[in-house]
Formats: C-alpha cells, sequence, structure tokens
C-alpha cells in the first residue's frame, strides 16, 4: 500500500484541524458557560454536547482520512456492496454501545440527575457525578473511588437522587432494645439526644404542635426474637450531612442507654439438656 507524502501531510493536517477545531469547541462552550446564570444546571447538558462534538469532529476526520487512502477505500466500497449484512452485523455488535449512547441522551433531556449531584444508582453506594459522557458516568464514592457506570445501566435501574430533592430530608433511626427494658424511658432517651443535635429541625406543623406531637417521633415497629425495634423520624435541612446526623445520633443513643441501663440485646439462646430435665422431673425418694 503505497502512499504518496502528499497524502501523508494532509492526513496530518487533517488530525491537526481535528485536534483543534475540538479544542477550540470546547474552550468557547465552557467559556460561553461562564456567563450563565444557571451554571450548575446548565453543566451537565454542556459536558455532554462537547462530548458529543468531539466524537462527531473525529469520525468525519478519519472517515475522510480512509476516503484518501485507496487500499481502505476499496475497503470501504467492498464493505457498503454488503451494507445488508454489514448492518446486522455492525447492530448487533454495537447494540450496547448504541443504548449507552441513548441512555445518555435520555439523562440529558429527564435530567433525573445533573453533575455535582449525590446519588445511588441500584446496589451501589452514594457518590458525586463527576461527568456524564456519550457512553457512561463518572461517580465518586465517599472511598474517593471512581465508579464509571455504562448510561444504559443508569437508564434500567433505580436511581436516588439526595440533591434535587426537598430541602428537607427524613431519617429513620432505628434502635432495638431489649424485652426487659423501659420502652418509655428509651422512647424518652431517643426523643433527647436526636433533639440536641445542631441538624435536627422542628418539622410539625402549626396545627400538630397544638395537639403536641412531639418534634421527634419514635414508633415501635416490631418484635423480634431477641429484640423490640423502636424507629425515630428525625428531620433536617441538610440533605447531604444528614448521613453524619444519623451516625452521631446513634452514637449519643447508645451512650445514654449504657448510662440509664437500657440494654441493646444480642442474639443468645440458653440451652436446656434433656438429661438435666429428667433429673429434675425425677421424684424425690
Amino acid at each position: 500500500m503505497n502512499i504518496s507524502i502528499n497524502t501523508w501531510i494532509t492526513m496530518g493536517v487533517i488530525m491537526v484541524l481535528a485536534f483543534a477545531v475540538t479544542k477550540t469547541i470546547r474552550f468557547l462552550i465552557a467559556k460561553a458557560n461562564q456567563h450563565s446564570l444557571e451554571k450548575q444546571k446548565d453543566l451537565t447538558r454542556i459536558n455532554f454536547f462537547k462530548n458529543a462534538i468531539s466524537f462527531v469532529i473525529w469520525l468525519v476526520a478519519i472517515g475522510i482520512i480512509i476516503s484518501m487512502i485507496p487500499a481502505l477505500r476499496s475497503v470501504a466500497v467492498t464493505l457498503l456492496a454488503g451494507a445488508g449484512i454489514l448492518v446486522a452485523v455492525v447492530g448487533f455488535a454495537a447494540q450496547e454501545a448504541f443504548a449507552n449512547i441513548i441512555g445518555g441522551i435520555f439523562i440529558i433531556i429527564f435530567k433525573p440527575f445533573r453533575i455535582g449531584d449525590m446519588i445511588k444508582v441500584g446496589a451501589l453506594d452514594y457518590g458525586i457525578v463527576e461527568d456524564i459522557t456519550l457512553r457512561h458516568t463518572v461517580i465518586v464514592n465517599f472511598e474517593n473511588k471512581r465508579i464509571i457506570v455504562p448510561n444504559s445501566k443508569i437508564s434500567s435501574d433505580n436511581i436516588i437522587n439526595d440533591t434535587i430533592e426537598e430541602d428537607k430530608v427524613c431519617r429513620f433511626i432505628e434502635v432495638g432494645i431489649s424485652y426487659d427494658s423501659d420502652i418509655d424511658l428509651a422512647t424518652k432517651i431517643i426523643q433527647e439526644e436526636a433533639m440536641k443535635h445542631p441538624q435536627c429541625i422542628d418539622n410539625r406543623t402549626s396545627k400538630e404542635k397544638k395537639k403536641g406531637y412531639p418534634q421527634v417521633e419514635v414508633r415501635l415497629m416490631r418484635f423480634n426474637e431477641y429484640s423490640i425495634d423502636l424507629r425515630a423520624y428525625v428531620w433536617t435541612n441538610e440533605p447531604l450531612i444528614a448521613m453524619r446526623m444519623h451516625s452521631d445520633i446513634n452514637k449519643a443513643i447508645k451512650l445514654r442507654f449504657d448510662e440509664e441501663g437500657i440494654e441493646i440485646p444480642f442474639p443468645y439462646r440458653t440451652i436446656v439438656y434433656k438429661k438435666d430435665m429428667e433429673q429434675k422431673e425425677k421424684p424425690k425418694n
């Protein structure tokens, strides 16, 4: 396959132009976004738009280069001659890639999350959305690890978005106590320790306050084999630190329970041997 020097130079110029045009367009888009009044909301669309433009420019550049090389051009013509088979083969091989692209477009259109949002996808842990590309979404979790999730998976899975919800969020704090413990005292301790936390807010309506509803409601949820489960409904107006508040209150409750003699049970069993039972039941002479 003989390629002239002029062809090599032309291909090099095309590659340089593609690189320069891509960089210039991405720079201009980023510059325009700096003056946007809704910078955070536009960031997701703009990043996706920049990636899409880069993909199209490089696709066109590669197509032009292929057309300049006779051997590759003849291969392309041959492939086009069997376009029906080619479409079937390529369609089957690239169906996942197309699904990811469509998934990315749906994310941009319907906006289930944006760059900078804290989300949870399926069984994955919570993380911050760092980038959205044509193929995948990058999520940084609390261990500072980047999780690359295909857009098709995100589009078909459940998403919990902790950022675009209302300003207030309710955390369920569940504590198990033993059957011998005082339920009323345990309830009082949980309410007091929750209300002491600086991020705990009063979400009661004026009507609920008049009726004497507690700021932190505690309910008995279930009778387990070893414990009685109590659940506290704690409200905060800081969704991003609700998890930390939950941890702080758990610790405070444990310390108070230790002071007040409220037992947090662990599984245990009493084993009675049949031989011992027979000896106890045997009448004394």
